[in-house]
């Protein structure tokens, strides 16, 4: 049964699972087969989850994705025309690295809607969870994975200081050594070193049984008093909130001053040519 919500979707799909509807399976749709986070996520993310959060005869939410992936992420050629291409206006000053801040912050609201929703939030990984996607976990309150799944923090093999709030969020939930290493390397790893560094929750045989996971997590949630619920998440939140928040705005800070750079257009134009970058730290 689809979620009764006031606008069409295009980039999620919202239905309803458990008893009474009371769970709200979220599906990332693409596009693409990799369900690429292109504009159409990042608008309806945040009303989406505003609406989950506000919905009474909701109490919990898992967010998975359609296909035999995740996400591989930000789509970058949206990114390139879009708001990577506004630094290119005014030759790159002011005015355009200005517009440039407030537009990645609109785009970090999408994910801070998921992490502040009052209803927990239950990942369900399978395949490639690339960039982005740690983004939107690292958002959510567990994470459970198939054996298959994969992820890396690819961001700086794009020549990007990630901010759409995977360094802000992942020390909560990783240790400083094992994120620092993952971050500043961009390398992949699989389902059992996530597990094994806390990224996961539980690794399972099949991505039918991760999302089974995610749900019964779920059901278990939707059993207890919803209130106190909401309640403990708030308890939680109090302090990374604030921390959060910091890291966020240092990091737009920080990009739209230092992203426009000769090694992200090298970035940018090997990975539409397929080939290794070479990067020269200009």
């Amino acid at each position: 049964m689809d979620y009764e919500f006031d606008e069409k979707l295009t980039a999620l799909e919202a239905t309803r699972h458990g008893t009474d509807g009371a769970v709200v399976r979220v599906t990332l749709l693409g596009p693409g087969k990799g369900n690429a986070m292109g504009p159409a996520f990042w608008a309806e993310t945040p009303r989406l989850f505003r609406a989950l959060s506000a919905d009474e005869s909701v109490r919990a939410i898992v967010i998975t994705g359609s296909g035999p992936h995740f996400t591989y992420g930000l789509d970058l050629t949206s990114f390139a025309s879009g708001a990577g291409s506004t630094l290119a206006d005014d030759g790159g000053l002011a005015r355009a690295r200005t517009r440039f801040l407030y537009e990645i912050r609109e785009m970090q609201t999408s994910l801070d809607e998921v992490a502040a929703c009052r209803k927990p939030v239950a990942a369900a990984i399978s395949g490639w969870c690339i960039g982005g996607g740690i983004d939107l976990l690292a958002a959510c309150d567990v994470r459970f994975g198939s054996a298959d799944a994969k992820f890396s923090i690819r961001e700086v093999r794009m020549a990007i200081v990630a901010d759409m709030g995977s360094l802000a969020r992942l020390p909560g939930i990783l240790s400083e050594g094992h994120l620092r290493e993952l971050a500043l390397t961009g390398r992949d790893f699989d389902a059992a070193k996530a597990e094994r560094i806390g990224l996961l929750n539980e690794v399972l045989a099949s991505p039918e049984e991760a999302v089974a996971a995610a749900h019964a997590f779920a059901d278990e949630i939707a059993a207890n008093p919803p209130l106190v619920v909401q309640g403990v998440k708030e308890v939680l939140d109090v302090n990374r909130a604030e921390r959060v928040a910091a890291a966020q705005r240092y990091v737009t800070t920080w990009n739209a001053a230092f992203l426009p750079s000769h090694d992200l257009t090298e970035a940018m134009t090997a990975f539409a040519q397929r080939r290794a970058p070479e990067f020269g730290g200009r």
